[in-house]
Protein backbone atom coordinates (compact mmCIF):
# COMPACT_ATOMS: atom_id res chain seq x y z
CA UNK A 1 0.00 0.00 0.00
CA UNK A 2 1.54 3.58 -1.27
CA UNK A 3 1.82 6.36 1.75
CA UNK A 4 -0.50 8.76 1.79
CA UNK A 5 -0.23 12.42 1.47
CA UNK A 6 -1.36 14.09 5.03
CA UNK A 7 -3.10 16.37 2.21
CA UNK A 8 -3.47 17.90 -1.34
CA UNK A 9 -5.76 18.97 -3.66
CA UNK A 10 -4.01 19.26 -6.55
CA UNK A 11 -5.25 17.54 -9.08
CA UNK A 12 -5.66 15.83 -12.34
CA UNK A 13 -9.38 15.08 -13.67
CA UNK A 14 -10.16 12.19 -15.43
CA UNK A 15 -13.48 12.42 -17.52
CA UNK A 16 -14.62 8.75 -18.31
CA UNK A 17 -17.65 9.03 -21.54
CA UNK A 18 -19.69 6.98 -23.94
CA UNK A 19 -19.82 7.00 -27.65
CA UNK A 20 -23.34 7.75 -27.08
CA UNK A 21 -23.45 9.72 -24.68
CA UNK A 22 -24.57 13.33 -26.16
CA UNK A 23 -23.73 15.85 -22.90
CA UNK A 24 -20.08 14.94 -22.34
CA UNK A 25 -19.12 18.63 -22.74
CA UNK A 26 -21.84 19.62 -20.78
CA UNK A 27 -21.01 17.23 -17.55
CA UNK A 28 -17.35 17.88 -18.44
CA UNK A 29 -17.99 21.57 -17.65
CA UNK A 30 -20.17 20.62 -14.73
CA UNK A 31 -17.50 18.21 -12.69
CA UNK A 32 -15.07 21.24 -13.64
CA UNK A 33 -17.21 23.47 -11.32
CA UNK A 34 -17.87 20.56 -8.95
CA UNK A 35 -13.74 20.56 -8.43
CA UNK A 36 -13.53 24.63 -8.35
CA UNK A 37 -16.32 24.60 -5.81
CA UNK A 38 -14.18 22.20 -3.55
CA UNK A 39 -11.04 24.15 -4.02
CA UNK A 40 -8.91 22.17 -6.08
CA UNK A 41 -6.17 23.53 -8.56
CA UNK A 42 -6.54 21.95 -11.46
CA UNK A 43 -3.27 20.64 -13.04
CA UNK A 44 -4.92 18.57 -16.19
CA UNK A 45 -7.38 16.80 -18.04
CA UNK A 46 -7.86 13.07 -19.46
CA UNK A 47 -10.52 12.43 -20.93
CA UNK A 48 -10.85 8.49 -21.10
CA UNK A 49 -13.52 6.58 -23.40
CA UNK A 50 -15.23 3.71 -21.71
CA UNK A 51 -17.96 1.67 -23.39
CA UNK A 52 -17.60 -1.21 -21.73
CA UNK A 53 -15.90 -0.54 -17.90
CA UNK A 54 -12.72 -2.49 -17.03
CA UNK A 55 -13.83 -4.27 -13.81
CA UNK A 56 -10.30 -3.25 -12.26
CA UNK A 57 -10.11 -0.03 -12.93
CA UNK A 58 -13.64 1.58 -14.21
CA UNK A 59 -11.05 3.55 -17.15
CA UNK A 60 -8.93 0.52 -18.69
CA UNK A 61 -5.33 -0.37 -17.86
CA UNK A 62 -3.86 1.55 -20.85
CA UNK A 63 -6.34 4.63 -19.52
CA UNK A 64 -4.67 4.07 -15.85
CA UNK A 65 -1.45 4.26 -16.97
CA UNK A 66 -1.84 7.16 -18.95
CA UNK A 67 -3.15 8.86 -15.69
CA UNK A 68 -0.47 7.14 -13.79
CA UNK A 69 2.31 8.87 -16.15
CA UNK A 70 0.48 12.57 -16.11
CA UNK A 71 0.01 12.37 -12.35
CA UNK A 72 3.43 11.66 -11.62
CA UNK A 73 4.56 14.12 -14.40
CA UNK A 74 2.34 17.25 -12.92
CA UNK A 75 3.41 16.53 -9.23
CA UNK A 76 -0.22 15.92 -8.49
CA UNK A 77 -1.53 14.60 -5.28
CA UNK A 78 -5.08 13.92 -6.38
CA UNK A 79 -6.97 12.58 -8.62
CA UNK A 80 -10.75 13.08 -9.07
CA UNK A 81 -12.93 10.88 -11.49
CA UNK A 82 -16.31 12.08 -13.08
CA UNK A 83 -17.72 8.98 -12.34
CA UNK A 84 -19.48 6.62 -9.46
CA UNK A 85 -16.32 4.04 -8.95
CA UNK A 86 -17.10 0.90 -6.86
CA UNK A 87 -14.80 0.08 -3.79
CA UNK A 88 -12.30 -2.16 -5.48
CA UNK A 89 -12.01 0.08 -9.04
CA UNK A 90 -11.34 3.13 -6.34
CA UNK A 91 -8.65 1.09 -4.23
CA UNK A 92 -7.27 -0.41 -6.91
CA UNK A 93 -6.34 2.73 -9.01
CA UNK A 94 -4.95 4.35 -5.58
CA UNK A 95 -2.46 1.17 -5.82
CA UNK A 96 -1.65 2.00 -9.42
CA UNK A 97 -1.59 5.66 -9.82
CA UNK A 98 0.01 5.90 -6.32
CA UNK A 99 -2.39 8.87 -5.07
CA UNK A 100 -5.40 9.49 -3.77
CA UNK A 101 -8.12 9.06 -5.93
CA UNK A 102 -11.53 10.08 -5.34
CA UNK A 103 -14.93 9.36 -7.50
CA UNK A 104 -18.17 11.65 -7.87
CA UNK A 105 -19.79 10.74 -5.24
CA UNK A 106 -16.60 11.40 -2.45
CA UNK A 107 -16.24 14.94 -4.39
CA UNK A 108 -19.81 15.73 -3.88
CA UNK A 109 -20.05 14.96 -0.32
CA UNK A 110 -16.83 16.76 0.25
CA UNK A 111 -18.60 19.87 -1.07
CA UNK A 112 -21.76 19.30 1.26
CA UNK A 113 -18.98 18.65 4.10
CA UNK A 114 -17.57 22.48 3.40
CA UNK A 115 -20.86 23.90 2.70
CA UNK A 116 -22.93 22.40 6.20
CA UNK A 117 -23.78 24.96 8.52
CA UNK A 118 -26.72 24.01 10.83
CA UNK A 119 -26.42 20.90 13.59
CA UNK A 120 -28.68 19.48 11.53
CA UNK A 121 -27.01 19.72 8.31
CA UNK A 122 -23.76 18.72 9.65
CA UNK A 123 -24.81 15.95 11.11
CA UNK A 124 -26.25 14.84 7.86
CA UNK A 125 -23.14 15.38 5.81
CA UNK A 126 -21.31 13.23 8.29
CA UNK A 127 -23.87 10.07 8.43
CA UNK A 128 -23.65 10.39 4.30
CA UNK A 129 -19.96 10.03 4.37
CA UNK A 130 -19.60 7.38 7.03
CA UNK A 131 -22.01 5.18 5.33
CA UNK A 132 -19.65 5.67 2.21
CA UNK A 133 -16.37 5.19 4.10
CA UNK A 134 -18.14 1.85 5.40
CA UNK A 135 -17.71 0.58 1.99
CA UNK A 136 -14.48 1.67 1.58
CA UNK A 137 -13.22 0.05 4.97
CA UNK A 138 -11.80 -3.61 3.80
CA UNK A 139 -8.59 -5.26 5.09
CA UNK A 140 -5.88 -3.52 5.06
CA UNK A 141 -7.68 -0.53 5.66
CA UNK A 142 -8.73 -1.07 9.26
CA UNK A 143 -6.57 2.34 10.42
CA UNK A 144 -5.73 5.06 8.10
CA UNK A 145 -3.94 6.72 10.37
CA UNK A 146 -2.03 8.49 7.69
CA UNK A 147 -5.25 10.14 6.08
CA UNK A 148 -6.49 13.48 7.66
CA UNK A 149 -9.59 15.67 7.46
CA UNK A 150 -9.77 18.28 5.40
CA UNK A 151 -8.39 17.50 1.72
CA UNK A 152 -10.97 16.91 -0.83
CA UNK A 153 -12.97 13.58 -0.11
CA UNK A 154 -11.68 13.54 3.26
CA UNK A 155 -13.39 16.37 4.94
CA UNK A 156 -16.47 15.69 7.09
CA UNK A 157 -15.83 13.12 9.91
CA UNK A 158 -12.52 14.21 10.51
CA UNK A 159 -9.55 11.50 11.54
CA UNK A 160 -10.73 10.04 14.67
CA UNK A 161 -13.56 9.06 12.75
CA UNK A 162 -11.67 7.56 9.84
CA UNK A 163 -9.27 5.66 12.38
CA UNK A 164 -12.03 3.65 13.76
CA UNK A 165 -12.63 -0.02 12.23
CA UNK A 166 -16.05 -1.40 11.41
CA UNK A 167 -17.30 -1.82 14.24
CA UNK A 168 -16.40 1.47 16.03
CA UNK A 169 -17.84 3.17 12.50
CA UNK A 170 -20.70 1.30 12.48
CA UNK A 171 -21.73 2.67 16.37
CA UNK A 172 -20.88 6.19 15.00
CA UNK A 173 -23.89 5.56 12.22
CA UNK A 174 -26.17 4.53 14.64
CA UNK A 175 -25.38 7.35 16.90
CA UNK A 176 -25.60 9.83 14.34
CA UNK A 177 -28.72 8.48 13.55
CA UNK A 178 -30.56 8.49 16.59
CA UNK A 179 -29.26 12.28 16.99
CA UNK A 180 -30.47 13.51 13.39
CA UNK A 181 -33.97 11.51 14.37
CA UNK A 182 -34.11 13.87 17.52
CA UNK A 183 -33.00 17.01 14.98
CA UNK A 184 -35.81 15.76 12.84
CA UNK A 185 -38.83 15.92 15.03
CA UNK A 186 -37.94 19.09 16.68
CA UNK A 187 -38.30 20.59 12.56
CA UNK A 188 -41.22 18.16 12.01
CA UNK A 189 -42.53 20.00 15.05
CA UNK A 190 -41.58 23.47 13.73
CA UNK A 191 -43.01 22.05 10.06
CA UNK A 192 -46.51 21.11 11.72
CA UNK A 193 -46.74 24.48 13.23
CA UNK A 194 -46.71 25.91 10.19
CA UNK A 195 -49.12 23.45 9.53
CA UNK A 196 -51.62 24.46 11.74
CA UNK A 197 -51.65 27.93 11.18
CA UNK A 198 -52.28 26.98 7.24
CA UNK A 199 -50.01 29.77 5.64
CA UNK A 200 -49.30 28.65 2.10
CA UNK A 201 -45.60 27.16 1.47
CA UNK A 202 -43.62 27.57 -1.33
CA UNK A 203 -40.48 25.87 -1.68
CA UNK A 204 -37.37 26.76 -4.25
CA UNK A 205 -35.98 23.66 -6.17
CA UNK A 206 -34.09 23.42 -9.16
CA UNK A 207 -30.31 22.59 -10.56
CA UNK A 208 -27.69 24.09 -8.54
CA UNK A 209 -26.22 27.27 -9.70
CA UNK A 210 -29.79 27.57 -10.81
CA UNK A 211 -30.05 31.18 -8.82
CA UNK A 212 -32.41 29.79 -6.09
CA UNK A 213 -30.42 32.08 -3.35
CA UNK A 214 -30.49 34.97 -5.31
CA UNK A 215 -34.12 34.83 -6.13
CA UNK A 216 -34.91 33.93 -2.26
CA UNK A 217 -33.18 37.02 -1.12
CA UNK A 218 -34.72 39.49 -3.76
CA UNK A 219 -38.24 37.68 -2.33
CA UNK A 220 -37.78 38.25 0.98
CA UNK A 221 -35.14 40.68 1.49
CA UNK A 222 -32.95 37.81 3.32
CA UNK A 223 -29.36 37.37 3.80
CA UNK A 224 -28.66 34.21 2.43
CA UNK A 225 -25.49 33.42 0.69
CA UNK A 226 -25.65 33.29 -2.93
CA UNK A 227 -22.72 32.99 -5.79
CA UNK A 228 -21.89 31.20 -8.60
CA UNK A 229 -20.48 28.12 -7.38
CA UNK A 230 -22.48 24.63 -7.29
CA UNK A 231 -24.06 23.62 -3.73
CA UNK A 232 -23.44 27.42 -2.30
CA UNK A 233 -25.94 27.42 -0.24
CA UNK A 234 -26.85 24.09 1.80
CA UNK A 235 -28.79 24.25 4.86
CA UNK A 236 -32.75 25.27 4.06
CA UNK A 237 -33.96 28.72 4.95
CA UNK A 238 -37.31 29.69 5.80
CA UNK A 239 -38.83 33.64 5.58
CA UNK A 240 -41.86 34.69 5.45
CA UNK A 241 -43.38 35.93 2.61
CA UNK A 242 -45.55 38.85 1.82
CA UNK A 243 -47.55 41.43 -0.23
CA UNK A 244 -48.88 38.41 -2.44
CA UNK A 245 -53.08 38.78 -3.04
CA UNK A 246 -53.13 35.51 -0.97
CA UNK A 247 -52.31 36.99 2.30
CA UNK A 248 -48.94 35.99 3.12
CA UNK A 249 -46.71 32.43 2.78
CA UNK A 250 -43.62 31.23 4.18
CA UNK A 251 -41.07 30.24 1.31
CA UNK A 252 -38.02 27.50 2.19
CA UNK A 253 -34.45 28.07 -0.22
CA UNK A 254 -33.39 24.40 -0.19
CA UNK A 255 -30.20 22.28 -1.07
CA UNK A 256 -29.88 22.50 -5.42
CA UNK A 257 -29.94 19.67 -7.67
CA UNK A 258 -27.36 17.92 -9.24
CA UNK A 259 -27.05 14.30 -11.61
CA UNK A 260 -25.92 11.64 -10.37
CA UNK A 261 -26.66 12.88 -6.61
CA UNK A 262 -25.06 10.22 -3.91
CA UNK A 263 -27.89 8.01 -2.72
CA UNK A 264 -26.37 8.16 0.83
CA UNK A 265 -26.85 12.05 0.81
CA UNK A 266 -30.66 12.06 -0.77
CA UNK A 267 -31.33 9.48 2.17
CA UNK A 268 -29.73 11.36 4.76
CA UNK A 269 -30.62 14.58 3.40
CA UNK A 270 -34.56 13.68 3.65
CA UNK A 271 -35.67 15.64 6.65
CA UNK A 272 -34.20 18.99 4.80
CA UNK A 273 -35.67 17.88 1.36
CA UNK A 274 -39.18 17.94 3.06
CA UNK A 275 -39.66 21.19 2.86
CA UNK A 276 -40.08 20.42 -1.02
CA UNK A 277 -41.96 17.61 0.06
CA UNK A 278 -44.47 19.24 2.32
CA UNK A 279 -45.14 22.46 0.20
CA UNK A 280 -48.00 23.92 -1.76
CA UNK A 281 -46.06 24.69 -4.68
CA UNK A 282 -42.85 24.04 -5.52
CA UNK A 283 -40.93 26.78 -7.58
CA UNK A 284 -39.25 25.08 -10.14
CA UNK A 285 -36.04 27.62 -11.10
CA UNK A 286 -33.83 27.31 -14.19
CA UNK A 287 -31.48 29.16 -15.81
CA UNK A 288 -33.32 30.72 -19.11
CA UNK A 289 -29.53 31.32 -20.22
CA UNK A 290 -28.84 27.86 -20.64
CA UNK A 291 -29.44 25.76 -23.26
CA UNK A 292 -29.89 22.08 -21.67
CA UNK A 293 -32.63 23.50 -19.04
CA UNK A 294 -35.27 20.95 -20.29
CA UNK A 295 -33.09 18.32 -19.79
CA UNK A 296 -31.89 19.71 -16.45
CA UNK A 297 -35.49 19.91 -15.19
CA UNK A 298 -36.02 15.98 -15.96
CA UNK A 299 -33.18 15.13 -13.11
CA UNK A 300 -34.65 17.71 -11.12
CA UNK A 301 -37.70 16.10 -11.58
CA UNK A 302 -36.06 12.55 -10.77
CA UNK A 303 -34.91 13.76 -7.22
CA UNK A 304 -38.19 15.37 -6.59
CA UNK A 305 -39.39 11.66 -6.99
CA UNK A 306 -37.17 10.27 -4.54
CA UNK A 307 -38.00 12.31 -1.91
CA UNK A 308 -41.69 11.40 -2.76
CA UNK A 309 -41.96 15.43 -4.06
CA UNK A 310 -43.37 14.44 -7.62
CA UNK A 311 -46.70 15.31 -7.29
CA UNK A 312 -46.19 18.80 -5.44
CA UNK A 313 -47.24 21.42 -8.18
CA UNK A 314 -45.15 23.10 -9.79
CA UNK A 315 -44.63 27.22 -11.33
CA UNK A 316 -41.14 26.95 -13.58
CA UNK A 317 -39.55 30.12 -13.19
CA UNK A 318 -37.07 31.11 -16.23
CA UNK A 319 -33.81 33.07 -14.20
CA UNK A 320 -31.48 34.68 -15.84
CA UNK A 321 -33.17 36.71 -18.31
CA UNK A 322 -31.00 39.49 -18.92
CA UNK A 323 -28.30 36.61 -19.96
CA UNK A 324 -30.88 34.84 -21.88
CA UNK A 325 -31.95 37.84 -24.04
CA UNK A 326 -35.45 37.38 -22.90
CA UNK A 327 -38.39 39.47 -21.76
CA UNK A 328 -40.10 39.41 -18.52
CA UNK A 329 -43.76 37.37 -18.85
CA UNK A 330 -46.13 34.88 -17.27
CA UNK A 331 -46.93 31.81 -19.34
CA UNK A 332 -50.23 30.39 -18.66
CA UNK A 333 -51.84 27.33 -19.33
CA UNK A 334 -55.46 26.28 -21.66
CA UNK A 335 -57.38 27.34 -18.52
CA UNK A 336 -55.37 31.06 -17.65
CA UNK A 337 -53.30 29.35 -15.04
CA UNK A 338 -49.72 30.45 -14.93
CA UNK A 339 -47.43 27.95 -15.11
CA UNK A 340 -43.81 29.43 -15.94
CA UNK A 341 -42.60 33.03 -15.00
CA UNK A 342 -39.72 34.78 -17.01
CA UNK A 343 -37.46 37.45 -14.85
CA UNK A 344 -34.40 38.00 -13.21
CA UNK A 345 -33.40 37.91 -10.07
CA UNK A 346 -30.39 39.71 -10.20
CA UNK A 347 -31.62 42.92 -11.63
CA UNK A 348 -35.29 42.68 -10.39
CA UNK A 349 -36.91 42.59 -13.67
CA UNK A 350 -40.09 40.55 -13.25
CA UNK A 351 -40.35 39.53 -9.69
CA UNK A 352 -43.47 41.99 -9.73
CA UNK A 353 -44.86 39.05 -12.19
CA UNK A 354 -43.89 36.44 -9.99
CA UNK A 355 -45.31 37.41 -7.05
CA UNK A 356 -48.40 37.63 -8.95
CA UNK A 357 -48.91 34.50 -10.46
CA UNK A 358 -47.73 33.06 -6.99
CA UNK A 359 -50.97 35.03 -5.34
CA UNK A 360 -53.18 33.53 -8.62
CA UNK A 361 -51.95 29.97 -7.49
CA UNK A 362 -51.65 29.99 -3.98
CA UNK A 363 -54.90 32.02 -3.70
CA UNK A 364 -57.06 29.82 -5.74
CA UNK A 365 -61.04 30.22 -5.35
CA UNK A 366 -61.25 32.87 -2.45
CA UNK A 367 -64.02 33.08 0.47
CA UNK A 368 -65.30 36.49 0.93
CA UNK A 369 -67.88 36.47 2.85
CA UNK A 370 -69.81 37.62 6.55
CA UNK A 371 -69.62 34.90 9.58
CA UNK A 372 -71.06 35.21 12.94
CA UNK A 373 -69.36 33.45 15.86
CA UNK A 374 -70.49 32.74 19.09
CA UNK A 375 -68.42 33.71 21.86
CA UNK A 376 -67.88 30.03 22.55
CA UNK A 377 -65.88 29.63 19.29
CA UNK A 378 -63.24 31.45 20.39
CA UNK A 379 -60.31 28.76 19.23
CA UNK A 380 -61.90 29.03 15.80
CA UNK A 381 -61.83 32.89 15.67
CA UNK A 382 -58.01 32.60 17.17
CA UNK A 383 -57.53 30.42 13.98
CA UNK A 384 -59.02 32.47 11.72
CA UNK A 385 -57.10 35.49 12.74
CA UNK A 386 -53.91 33.46 13.10
CA UNK A 387 -54.07 32.84 9.13
CA UNK A 388 -55.08 36.21 7.69
CA UNK A 389 -58.64 35.57 6.74
CA UNK A 390 -60.30 38.21 8.49
CA UNK A 391 -60.77 41.44 7.05
CA UNK A 392 -62.58 43.14 9.39
CA UNK A 393 -64.77 42.33 12.86
CA UNK A 394 -66.97 44.06 15.43
CA UNK A 395 -67.65 42.09 18.77
CA UNK A 396 -70.66 42.30 20.90
CA UNK A 397 -72.79 40.36 23.36
CA UNK A 398 -74.13 38.10 20.80
CA UNK A 399 -70.11 36.75 19.36
CA UNK A 400 -67.92 38.02 16.47
CA UNK A 401 -69.04 39.49 13.17
CA UNK A 402 -66.72 38.90 11.11
CA UNK A 403 -65.90 39.73 7.24
CA UNK A 404 -63.53 36.58 5.91
CA UNK A 405 -61.52 37.24 2.72
CA UNK A 406 -59.41 34.43 2.48
CA UNK A 407 -58.37 31.36 -0.33
CA UNK A 408 -61.13 28.62 0.41
CA UNK A 409 -57.94 26.38 0.65
CA UNK A 410 -56.97 28.52 3.61
CA UNK A 411 -60.31 28.23 5.40
CA UNK A 412 -61.40 24.65 5.24
CA UNK A 413 -58.81 22.63 7.22
CA UNK A 414 -59.47 25.56 10.11
CA UNK A 415 -62.02 23.37 12.22
CA UNK A 416 -59.47 21.72 14.22
CA UNK A 417 -62.08 18.74 14.25
CA UNK A 418 -64.38 19.70 16.06
CA UNK A 419 -68.18 19.21 15.02
CA UNK A 420 -69.70 22.83 15.69
CA UNK A 421 -66.52 24.89 14.04
CA UNK A 422 -66.61 22.61 11.39
CA UNK A 423 -70.29 23.40 10.76
CA UNK A 424 -69.79 27.16 10.56
CA UNK A 425 -67.00 26.51 8.28
CA UNK A 426 -68.99 24.61 6.07
CA UNK A 427 -71.84 27.32 6.02
CA UNK A 428 -69.26 29.74 5.37
CA UNK A 429 -68.01 27.61 2.48
CA UNK A 430 -71.47 27.44 1.33
CA UNK A 431 -72.33 30.85 1.54
CA UNK A 432 -69.46 31.70 -0.36
CA UNK A 433 -70.12 29.63 -3.45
Amino acid sequence: MFDRQKRGDRAVLVLPHSRGEGDSLRRAEEFAELVKSAGAEVLGVINARVEDPNPRYYIGSGKANEVAEAARALEADLVLVDHLLTPVQERNLEKHLGVRVVDRAGLILDIFAQRARSHEGKLEVELAQLKHLATRLVRGWTHLDAQRGGAIGNRGPGETQLETDRRLLGERVKQLTKRLEKVQVQRGQQRRSRLRNTVPRVALVGYTNAGKSTLFNALTTGDVYAADLLFATLDPTVRKLENLSCGPAVIADTVGFIRELPHDLVAAFRATLAEARDADLLLHVSDAADEERERLHGVVDKVLEEIDAGDVPQLHVMNKIDLAGAEPRIERDGTGKPVRVWLSAGTGVGLELLRQALGELLGGDRVQAPLHLPLSAGRLHARLKAAGAISSETIDEHGWQLLIDAPRSVIAPLSGGDANEAQLLRELLAVAE
